[in-house]
């Protein structure tokens, strides 16, 4: 009984072992001669993989592969070249007097280059860019994504907004849809495309930190940034800034830094200033821009006071221009100008933007407070031209030997402002007053950022032409605070200052 019960035993195990093998022979078969038969006519009809698709996890977005794959086509490499460029300087190397005693070739200048992005909008080859990117090139280069390069053509610059529309030849080019910029808020995940430092397409991502941002490159700059976190360096100017719909909502520009690279704080040309700009480049090669003709300034409580307004809510008005549209509109200094057309204005930015984007000869309503009353003005826009004034550096420099006559409680040394002193430092002769020719930098009129070279034009209201006059107005003040009106580099703007006691 024993033996054949282990006979069968060991049948069945036998049994058993034939069956594995077969099994993993037939497994091995399929692995290694899969391409060659029935499952490889199985390979052929499977469907293709799906395109990238956002990876989301616990609703939160883990990927942006798919906006980057549709959109990094659309964004090339700019290189500018400046054919005259001067050579290097020769190093401090022990061997350059030896060879300073031999024959020299004459030297060759050398181009010089300069890298940036840009962005394709139009399937026929427009492209947008800064200005400063392209600048005095006589050479502007640009390599596509898929490493082909072309000439561009320079359809239209404009340096107040720091734009500028480029052109290739060819078709079909991919190219980014303009988005609406004003739609974008505070919060929204951007990603920023360009050429960082040259090194080749990079994308970074971030927020919008901040709208309507303002960095004062000059009078002569209409800016309107959208801020934003997302790492910008060098070379990236020129390149895109899109939201999670793969649109353009701006045209990286400018970057805040102490250190040369990013900081985190970074500047992007609106879209839709962007387009406004192209447009008319394309259409007319310049852009033209409405002007109201008055010097604005933003305001706090303080100065409101001054003026018996209920709020500081709207732009002050600190100068009419002579024979400008304001002027003839009846507009005053002290005006404050709190809508355009019914839309309100909070800041001297939003309306200097406002009105350049209204085109000359356009007439528009402002809404404004004076001496306490709300009434409303029309006024006929003129044209917007680049100014060429005086900087404050110059005016200060040849203040320096202007005699000083007076330091008084405001901490300045002042004098009046003659016909030929005017004439020296070339200030326009409409401004009339007292000439700062020193200033004390920790006396109330110092911490308030009063420059030598400044002219006061008015002391609490007062026009002010001597230096009693400028004693008798600083005494008149009842809450101890003088309001000045200050003339600087054809700028006029006022100043709240408080003057020291006992002097």
């Amino acid at each position: 009984m024993i033996d054949k019960f282990d006979k069968r035993k060991h049948a069945y195990k036998f049994a058993i072992l034939i069956l594995l093998s077969t099994v993993f022979i037939s497994g091995c078969t399929t692995d290694f001669f899969g391409r060659g038969g029935a499952p490889a006519a199985k390979e052929e009809t499977e469907p293709k993989s799906a395109p990238p698709v956002p990876v989301i996890v616990d609703g939160i977005r883990t990927s942006y592969a798919d906006l980057v794959e549709k959109a990094t086509p659309a964004v090339v490499q700019i290189t500018s070249t400046l054919k005259n460029a001067r050579t290097r300087k020769s190093s401090s190397s022990p061997f350059d007097e030896f060879f300073k005693q031999l024959p020299q070739r004459p030297q060759n200048r050398q181009p010089r280059q300069g890298f940036g992005s840009g962005v394709l909008v139009s399937e026929d080859g427009t492209i947008l860019t800064n200005h400063h990117v392209v600048k005095n090139a006589d050479k502007i280069t640009i390599e596509t994504n898929d490493n082909k390069t072309y000439e561009a053509k320079v359809v239209g610059m404009d340096p107040p907004s720091d734009l500028a529309v480029l052109k290739i030849e060819g078709e079909k080019f991919p190219f980014l849809k303009l988005g609406d910029s004003d739609s974008v808020r505070v919060g929204d995940i951007v990603l920023a495309i360009g050429n960082p430092l040259g090194i080749g397409q990079s994308v970074t991502s971030g927020i919008i930190s901040a709208k309507g941002r303002q960095t004062g490159v000059g009078d002569g700059s209409f800016e309107d940034f959208l801020q934003t976190d997302a790492p910008i360096n060098r070379g990236n100017s020129g390149g895109a800034l899109i939201n999670l719909s793969g649109e353009l909502v701006g045209i990286n520009s400018q970057i805040l830094s102490t250190t040369g690279g990013s900081i985190g704080i970074g500047f992007a040309i609106p879209s839709n200033m962007s387009k406004s700009v192209m447009e008319q480049l394309i259409e007319n090669g310049k852009v033209r821009r409405g002007m109201l003709g008055v010097d604005i300034q933003n305001i706090n409580s303080d100065i409101a006071k001054k003026f018996n307004l209920k709020d500081a809510n709207g732009v002050l008005v600190s100068n009419v221009r002579k024979d400008s549209a304001a002027e003839k509109a009846g507009i005053k200094r002290g005006d404050l100008i709190t809508a355009v057309n019914g839309e309100k204005v909070d800041d001297g930015n939003a309306l200097r933007n406002k009105v350049a984007g209204t085109l000359p000869g356009t007439e528009i309503t402002l809404s404004i407070v004076r001496d306490g009353k709300e009434q409303e003005i029309k006024s006929t826009l003129g044209e917007f031209d680049l100014p060429n004034d005086k900087t404050e550096e110059d005016s200060s420099k040849e203040a320096e030997d202007a005699e000083q006559e007076e330091s008084g409680k405001l901490g300045l040394n002042l004098q009046p402002l003659t016909p030929e002193t005017a004439a020296k430092l070339k200030i326009p002769e409409e401004v009339k007053g007292v000439l700062v020719t020193g200033v004390d930098p920790n006396s109330p009129a110092g911490e308030k950022g009063i420059m030598r070279g400044d002219v006061i034009i008015e002391i609490n209201r007062e026009l002010v032409s001597t230096l009693e006059e400028v004693r008798r107005a600083i005494s008149k003040s009842d809450d101890k605070s003088a309001l000045l009106l200050i003339s600087r580099g054809g700028r006029t703007f006022f100043v709240l200052v408080k003057p020291k006691s006992g002097e």
